[in-house]
């Protein structure tokens, strides 16, 4: 009865995981978010257009901030489909995919292939992973060459270890490469907590230690010529308000170690200690409280005899939050990345647990934050009201519900039925994100509308004027015309007239003001739509909560 009981098991494993990974591309087509997203996806349309893989070019001014690996990835995903939204949202969902096969390996090598398939769904159905691949940024690469370098990284560890350590440092070197040396902190948390913790000595002391920082730094020798070439050979360009920048002092120092102590060019105020703590109870859901639980379990079990299992998961994550507490600049993306080791902890645990009364305060647990999130979603919809709800999204979300009532009179074993349930949970919150939140939300994405009404309407391609700096990127990417940018003391850049010009409501009337001949086309209603507020989501008062924004014929 057992066996028969696993084996149903495993087939709803399959089947749901095949869900969770179309669900991930259920937000592929919703326009890019704005100001990171778009920031992203204009950086690499720069690249693909003038087929400059060295320069990072920002609004017509070089950018140092982030390393290169994701714009080139994203560059030959346009340079092979075109520059459009699902082009640049597909590499992100792939490493996300990437992800998930590493998990599964890495957690079927520890454990077994129960706990790999488990983890791959619990990775794939929590909650910023879905946000992630719908908000497409740095950390979806990252997650994946993370977890895929901790693999080989513990492959290496064994007798045939010269290419898993290879492979593993090619991984480990486009981590730096697309985040900074601190995408090191969970590699090599990971590998050093096991044998830290264990006292293996003769491993922690071993030379391939050393040949694995040497392969990094010559696979990292790409970011390093592409940073000297566009900084440190020209000392004159103006960076950061200053002259005689480097590149590498940048990648190596300021990007990570400034932010970390607040010494370097970009700063930032204040930090919370414990904002990871509370982000994880909801970037994480619906497993969050499963998380906390599977952590106090795994040190109650293991604290005493710490040879008897695996510290990699444990040590990489923790270590990460830790430094990542410690540092003032905290955002919830950043923790996507140990994820990983996040769902490898919780589905070893829930494969472990034998006692009735675990198993049913998990459930009752468990049903409680999918009934929180299903509440949720419905109080949303009270206020926010989206219009933009089509039969198909109708379908997929009754799909959903339909999925949790099948699941619930299946005869599953008890001890994983409720997760098959909170998993259907999963899949109708974010359907209903990803196809009616999500779309109707953008229309308030005033730059992004905007170079959709003038690609619909500028047929004599005039050449747009953008005034709205350093949050409208949206505007970069998706319009087609010539795109040039209003600054002062710049004027003499502006092309000749007639153009278009997308400016803010006031500095259209300034313009008026002050005689120029201008005609209004298009207003548009403007909010920065990553950080909503209440009011903005109720649509009784969110017309309170808009700015204006316009695009005039200048001529």
């Amino acid at each position: 009865m057992q066996k028969v009981l696993a084996d149903q098991t495993t087939k709803w494993l399959y089947l749901f995981i095949g869900f969770a990974v179309l669900l991930n591309f259920t937000g592929l087509f919703v326009t890019v978010i704005g100001p990171d997203g778009a920031l992203y996806a204009s950086i690499a349309k720069n690249i693909a257009q003038h087929n400059n893989f060295i320069d990072l070019m920002v609004e017509g001014k070089d950018w140092l901030d982030k390393p290169h690996f994701p714009f080139w990835i994203t560059a030959v995903f346009f340079k092979v489909f075109g520059i459009n939204t699902w082009a640049y949202k597909l590499p992100g969902i792939l490493f996300i995919l990437l992800a998930a096969v590493y998990t599964y390996r890495f957690a079927k090598e520890l454990y077994s292939k129960q706990v790999g398939l488990w983890a791959v769904l619990l990775l794939l159905t929590a909650q910023h992973i879905l946000i992630c691949t719908m908000d497409v940024r740095a950390e979806p690469f990252l997650t994946g060459l993370i977890i895929a370098s901790v693999y080989h990284f513990y492959k290496s560890l064994g007798k045939k270890w010269f290419w898993h350590l290879v492979i593993a440092s090619v991984f480990a070197a486009c981590a730096v490469m697309t985040k900074g040396i601190f995408a090191l902190i969970p590699i090599a948390g990971a590998i050093a907590g096991e044998l830290l913790i264990k006292k293996n000595w003769t491993m922690v002391f071993n030379f391939r230690w050393v040949l694995a920082a040497v392969l990094i730094l010559v696979f990292m020798l790409p970011e390093l010529y592409t940073l000297y070439h566009q900084f440190d050979v020209h000392p004159e360009k103006v960076v950061f308000g200053r002259q005689g920048v480097s590149g590498i002092k940048f990648f190596f120092w300021d990007s990570q170690f400034g932010r970390f102590f607040n010494s370097g060019p970009i700063k930032k105020s204040n930090g919370d200690p414990t904002f990871f703590l509370h982000t994880i109870l909801w970037a994480f859901l619906p497993w969050s409280l499963l998380l906390y639980t599977a952590i106090f379990q795994f040190f109650s079990r293991n604290f005493k005899k710490p040879l008897l299992t695996e510290w990699f998961c444990i040590s990489g994550s923790f270590l990460t939050l830790l430094v990542f507490s410690l540092s003032k600049f905290q955002l919830p993306f950043y923790i996507t990345i140990v994820f990983p080791f996040f769902t490898i902890i919780c589905a070893q645990y829930l494969c472990k647990v034998k006692l009735e009364r675990s198993i049913k305060a998990i459930r009752i647990m468990q049903l409680v934050v999918g009934g929180i999130m299903t509440f949720l979603i419905v109080v949303l919809h009270y206020f926010f009201q989206p219009d933009n709800i089509t039969v198909f999204s109708a379908a997929l979300l009754a799909g959903a519900v339909a999925l949790f009532i099948i699941v619930s009179l299946q005869p599953i074993d008890n001890r994983y039925k409720v997760f098959f349930q909170v998993c259907a949970v999963a899949f109708f919150v974010n359907l209903y994100f990803n196809l009616a939140y999500y779309p109707r939300l953008v229309k308030y994405q005033g730059d992004s509308e905007a170079a959709f009404w003038i690609n619909a309407h500028n047929t004599k391609d005039l050449p747009v004027v953008q005034s709205n700096l350093g949050f409208a990127y949206s505007l970069d990417f998706y319009v087609h015309a010539p795109l040039y940018f209003l600054r002062p003391g710049e004027e003499s850049l502006l092309p000749p007239k007639p153009y278009l010009l997308y400016a803010d409501k006031a500095l259209v009337d300034q313009y008026i003001q002050q005689g120029v001949k201008l005609k209004r086309l298009q207003t548009f209603g403007n909010y920065r739509i990553t950080m909503v507020k209440g009011k903005f989501l109720n649509h009784t008062t969110r017309e309170q909560t808009l700015s204006v924004t316009e695009v005039v014929l200048i001529n």
